[in-house]
């Protein structure tokens, strides 16, 4: 094993100012990245055409994972910058890209003033994102670890790792201000837009405290001495000892824990909003409960790791999830499933209104809303949407139906704990990841090295997940469709819980490869 030589450690006073410096930047390139998820559900009734609303939804989860799939080949480009001309200035370019993508997205016309123009801009703004976050990573974590003690890496470094989840926080609380100070009116029509211009006042905060940045100590005496890597690419993978534990940091580390990552925290609010119907105000509010309770444990386990090792911990993680997920989720669906409840025949109301269609003459839309109380003190509003002709001979329209379940406060403290049992996990097999990481690669190679397996791993199979994961549940729907109507065994007993089968199967795999093949201390440090 290759020891690192470090210079002299910074004091605890500058590591705070380190870690506050290189995290105020990280959070608000996640909280850029994260409001596109945020706001899936509105965004693909924005961009895309209406008439299928789950065909919408599925395009606009297919976008927010292209920003994914983009992150590696952000890793290559900006690592490989990172490492030959220093960590500072690379993910200062990166957090002016990504701000200026994200307000960017804020200002694109609807599908209906220009038409598929429209997803095809969000588009390129999304993987301008996803390129820009793949440089931000492991510029932020190699940064701070250069800057901390070998035993004490995993604790500072924790706090780079507390970024992620405060984004999507932020995202959420940024959400819910808006929503809460407009009516629902105003921000279907164009409030959904202000969380993307809010992030402009964020990054250029951010610039003026980057700015004054110094390089990291270990590049900068690895540069002094003329041992910096002229070709970071090739040195981190047409070397093959250094590309088997790129291959080993993937397979056996953050592919399984990007999975976790994602179903924890977009998935779980995914479901909940999309499948258990959940008002999306109650929604973002008991998600951000559980991820203000859930956060101080990357601390916690990253300091843990300094004392037992990093891979147990996150391994740890990976086994708990893929024995909990479906049990967990089943209690999310039974504990928001109606049937389960007794209706107050009494509270039950219903109007209709009859309006003209703005887009079709000759056209117009019946709207219906059902009220419906229950006696558990859930609350149920449902909108029926038809589109009428005076041609009594045409076919009736489909109607859209939008159901929205306004829980009561023992349910909705119920799934606050689901969800931070989720971000435990998270927290398990996130906190230590930074410097496990860093400590499996040379200095001179290390931003190119570490942010190409990281961002793989959360960026493509992690991120892939949102779309996967309701794919696969759609399917299973339709499956049970088809078998109904045949009159035939329904395939799938819970067809909710099917795309669940995609994090257990790849975090099972990881688990098995970091368990075999992953030691637990440093594998190549110099």
């Amino acid at each position: 094993m290759l020891t690192e030589q470090q210079p002299q450690t910074a004091s605890a006073r500058s590591l705070i100012s380190v870690i506050g410096a290189s995290s105020v930047g990280t959070l608000i390139e996640w909280y850029d990245f994260y409001i596109f998820g945020s706001l899936a559900t509105i965004l693909a009734t924005k961009f895309f055409p209406e008439g299928n609303p789950t065909a919408a939804f599925l395009s606009t989860l297919a976008t927010f994972a292209a920003g994914f799939v983009v992150r590696p080949f952000g890793a290559l480009f900006f690592g490989r910058l990172g490492d030959l001309i220093g960590r500072k200035y690379t993910f200062m370019v990166t957090l002016m890209l990504m701000g200026g993508a994200t307000f960017a997205i804020g200002l694109v016309p609807s599908y209906e003033t220009i038409g598929f123009l429209a997803p095809l801009l969000v588009l390129i703004l999304r993987l301008l994102q996803g390129l820009a976050l793949g440089g931000e990573y492991g510029g932020a974590a190699t940064y701070v670890a250069e800057h901390s003690p070998a035993d004490k890496r995993g604790f500072w470094t924790s706090w780079i790792q507390i970024t992620a989840t405060a984004g999507l926080f932020v995202s959420l609380i940024v959400i819910l201000i808006t929503r809460l100070s407009l009516s629902k009116e105003a921000f279907d029509d164009w409030g959904w837009r202000v969380p993307f211009w809010v992030s402009v006042l964020m990054v250029f905060v951010s610039y003026l405290i980057r700015r004054n940045m110094h390089e990291s100590p270990l590049f900068a005496k690895v540069k002094a001495e003329g041992k910096a890597s002229t070709n970071p690419l090739k040195e981190s993978f047409g070397n093959t000892y250094n590309f088997k534990f790129v291959l080993l940091a993937l397979f056996g580390a953050t592919m399984g824990q990007g999975v976790v990552w994602y179903t924890g925290q977009f998935y779980a609010m995914s479901f909940i909003k999309t499948v258990c119907n959940v008002d999306a105000i109650q929604a973002d509010s008991l998600m951000s409960i559980a991820l203000l309770m859930g956060t101080p444990f990357f601390v916690v386990f990253g300091w843990l790791s300094d004392r037992i090792g990093r891979k147990g911990i996150m391994l740890a993680g990976m086994l708990v999830a893929i024995f909990t997920y479906r049990p967990i989720y089943e209690k999310i669906y039974q504990t928001t499933n109606l049937a389960n409840k007794e209706a107050i025949t009494a509270t039950i109301t219903q109007d209709s209104v009859l309006t003209a269609d703005p887009k079709l003459s000759g056209v117009s839309i019946l709207t219906k809303t059902l009220h419906r109380d229950y006696t558990d003190g859930t609350k149920l509003t449902e909108v029926t949407k038809r589109k009428v002709t005076s041609d009594s001979g045409a076919a009736p329209a489909k109607p859209e139906i939008k159901k929205t379940v306004t829980l009561n406060d023992a349910d909705r403290w119920t799934l606050i704990w689901l969800v931070f049992v989720q971000v435990i996990f998270v927290t398990l097999v996130y906190g230590p990841i930074a410097a496990f990481l860093v400590e499996m690669f040379p200095t001179k190679i290390r931003y190119t090295s570490m942010s190409l397996p990281y961002h793989i791993g959360n960026g493509v199979f992690g991120g892939l997940l949102p779309a996967v994961a309701t794919y696969l549940a759609t399917g299973a729907n339709e499956a049970n469709a088809t078998a109904a109507k045949a009159g035939a065994t329904l395939p799938y007993a819970a067809p909710y819980l099917e795309g669940l089968w995609y994090p257990i199967v790849i975090a099972s795999v990881s688990f098995v490869i970091g368990l075999f093949y992953i030691k637990n201390r440093p594998q190549a440090t110099e």
